[in-house]
C-alpha cells in the first residue's frame, strides 16, 4: 500500500452492549462524531475482543459477512448487517508487516459485533473496507503491544488501526435493577490506564497486573484489555492521546475511548 501525505490517527473503542448498535444515546453520538471529524481512512484494520483465537488470523474475504456472536438479545440487534466490503490487499499487507510471525488468511470469519456494533455509527454507510486481526490468546500482553507497533506503518498508509474491547469489562459485577454507578475498583483502574496512556508509558500498561485488587477485578479476562494495547503500540514519539468518550455502561463496562495522534 502507498504511503498518503497525512498519517492516520488510530483508535481504540468501550464498545459495551451489543445492543449499543441500536441505540442512540451519548456513547453512539460520540462514536458518529468521531466518524466526521477524524481524517477519513482508506481502509480500517479492526482488532476486536471477539476474535480470540490460538494463533494469529487476518480476514481476507471480499465480503465479510456480518456476525452475531451474541446470545439473548432483541430480535432487531439479529438483524442488523454492516456490509462493508473486506481487503485482502490489506490482510496481505498485514502479514507482510508483521513477518516472520506466521498470520494466517481466514475466510471463515468475518465482522464481529466488536467492530459492528461501533462502525455502524462511526462509519454507517459501510463504504470503507474493513479487516479484522485476531487476539492470539496464548501470547503475553507484550507480544500485543509488539504486533501494535509493526502495524503502526498502516497509519502512513491510510489505514485506520481501530481496536474495540473494554479497559473495564467485568460481566459477573454488571450493575442490577437499574442501578449504574461504577465501583471503586473500577474507577480507579480506568484512570490509572488513562494516567499511564498520557504519559506514554506502554510498558506500564503491558504490567496491568501490577495494580493488583482493580486490575484483577476489571481485567478478569484479558480478552477485551488486549485491543489497547495494540492501537498504544502505533503511538509514535510526540504523538499525544486524547479521550473523547468516558464513563461506565451497567457499572462494571468502560467506555472508554481513545485517540491516539489526533484531538478529538
Amino acid at each position: 500500500m502507498s504511503r498518503v501525505s497525512e498519517r492516520l490517527p488510530a483508535l481504540f473503542v468501550g464498545h459495551g452492549s451489543p445492543t449499543n448498535a441500536l441505540e442512540t444515546n451519548g456513547y453512539t453520538r460520540a462514536w458518529r462524531q468521531l466518524g466526521g471529524s477524524l481524517p477519513r481512512p482508506r481502509a480500517i484494520l479492526a482488532v476486536s475482543a471477539h476474535w480470540y483465537t490460538r494463533g494469529s488470523f487476518v480476514t481476507a474475504n471480499l465480503e465479510p459477512p456480518t456476525i452475531h456472536d451474541f446470545g439473548g438479545f432483541p430480535q432487531p440487534l439479529y438483524a442488523v448487517r454492516y456490509p462493508a466490503a473486506g481487503s485482502p490487499t490489506l490482510a496481505t499487507r498485514v502479514a507482510e508487516l508483521l513477518a516472520p510471525l506466521d498470520v494466517r488468511q481466514a475466510t471463515d470469519w468475518g465482522l464481529d459485533h466488536g467492530t459492528w456494533s461501533v462502525l455502524v455509527h462511526t462509519y454507517p454507510e459501510a463504504d470503507i473496507p474493513v479487516v479484522q486481526l485476531s487476539i492470539d490468546g496464548t501470547q503475553p500482553p507484550s507480544f500485543h503491544l509488539a504486533v501494535g507497533r509493526k502495524l503502526a506503518a498502516l497509519r502512513e498508509e491510510g489505514v485506520l488501526v481501530f481496536g474495540s474491547g473494554g479497559i473495564v469489562h467485568n460481566l459477573a459485577r454488571l450493575a442490577r435493577e437499574g442501578a449504574s454507578a461504577s465501583p471503586a475498583w473500577a474507577r480507579e483502574f480506568d484512570d490509572w490506564v488513562r494516567d499511564r496512556a498520557r504519559a506514554a508509558d506502554a510498558e506500564a500498561l503491558v504490567d496491568f497486573a501490577s495494580q493488583g485488587e482493580a486490575a484483577r477485578l476489571s481485567v478478569p479476562t484479558p480478552e477485551h484489555y488486549l485491543p489497547l494495547l495494540y492501537v498504544i503500540g502505533t503511538q509514535q514519539p510526540g504523538e499525544e492521546i486524547s479521550f473523547p468518550v468516558s464513563g461506565f455502561d451497567l457499572g462494571s463496562l468502560s467506555m472508554t475511548s481513545l485517540v491516539v495522534g489526533a484531538r478529538a
